[in-house]
């Protein structure tokens, strides 16, 4: 997968942020912001190859009616954060 736009540092900073939606609860406004990075990265033709699924199915599940499985959101967000060169690290903070 290729980067197609500029800007990596804000794309980068908007995959956090999805991704900060989707852990708070918030997967429809995650989804839409994942849908607009897959477009602005790969298009989702491009996706729907990397994760091996038809292209209609991408776009059903980044829909804002979508309500793709976990793992195909994995796949997803794996994908788009191949395209960006970023590895993506979990931490649970304690309050």
């Amino acid at each position: 997968m290729r980067a197609r736009c500029g800007g990596k540092v804000s794309v980068r900073l908007t995959l956090d942020e999805a991704l900060k939606l989707f852990l708070n609860g918030e997967p429809d406004e995650a989804k839409l912001i994942l849908r607009d990075l897959a477009n602005a990265i790969v298009g989702v033709e491009q996706l729907a190859q990397e994760i091996h699924k038809p292209s209609k199915s991408v776009h059903r599940m980044l829909s804002a009616s979508g309500n793709p499985t976990m793992a195909n959101l994995s796949a997803i967000i794996g994908a788009v954060g191949f395209a960006l060169n970023v590895r993506i690290d979990m931490r649970v903070a304690h309050s």
